[in-house]
């Protein structure tokens, strides 16, 4: 498994198409795309929901970092990931906000965003097709991905004054909304 430190935006839209088109995960002949959104938030007004928007915020992503100032790779199991999503018509539409962490060991405090293995791009899109099944088509929430397992960065204490998500009140630490049924 590769531990990119590097966000790949590519590696998402081709893991989502795939899963899309292979794994046929949302099978009812509805078109669905992804896209990014690096400043959206997990408030959904309600003109926004009138329009079908629902929000699922993914907070257990496993990601790794890299600092740009001083070059220092970290590792977290607390990476938040936002995604928004309707169905309307037969089109589908995602967006994506992966959230990043300030580094620890130097002066710099501007946000990295995270890289992934591809194994967790595919865990996490697996939820989110568990999610956008059972709020657009009706599906119980089986929880498909299941569980992402036992990792040690599991038990490293969560660094708020680090964390992006936790500045705008949306990582699971604080109170991220796990779905908006």
């Amino acid at each position: 498994m590769s531990r990119s430190t590097d966000w790949v935006p590519s590696l998402w839209m081709e893991t989502f198409e795939e899963l899309l088109d292979d794994d046929n995960e949302l099978d009812y002949g509805d078109q669905w795309n992804l896209n990014f959104n690096y400043s959206q938030t997990d408030e959904v007004t309600p003109e926004e929901r009138k329009r079908g928007w629902k929000v699922y915020c993914h907070s257990s992503g496993f990601g790794h970092f890299l600092c740009t100032s001083c070059s220092k790779s970290w590792s977290s199991a607390r990476v938040t990931l936002l995604f928004r999503y309707r169905l309307r018509g037969e089109k589908g539409s995602v967006i994506m906000r992966p959230f990043g962490q300030a580094c620890r060991s130097c002066n710099d405090t501007s946000f990295k965003r995270p890289g992934f293995a591809n194994e967790e791009v595919e865990n996490t899109l697996l939820r989110l097709f568990a999610k956008i099944r059972k709020n657009c088509y009706g599906e119980d929430d089986d929880d498909h991905g299941g569980n992402p397992g036992n990792r040690s960065d599991n038990r490293k204490p969560h660094e708020k004054a680090l964390c992006q998500a936790c500045s705008q009140g949306i990582c699971s630490q604080s109170n991220c909304p796990e779905d908006d049924d």
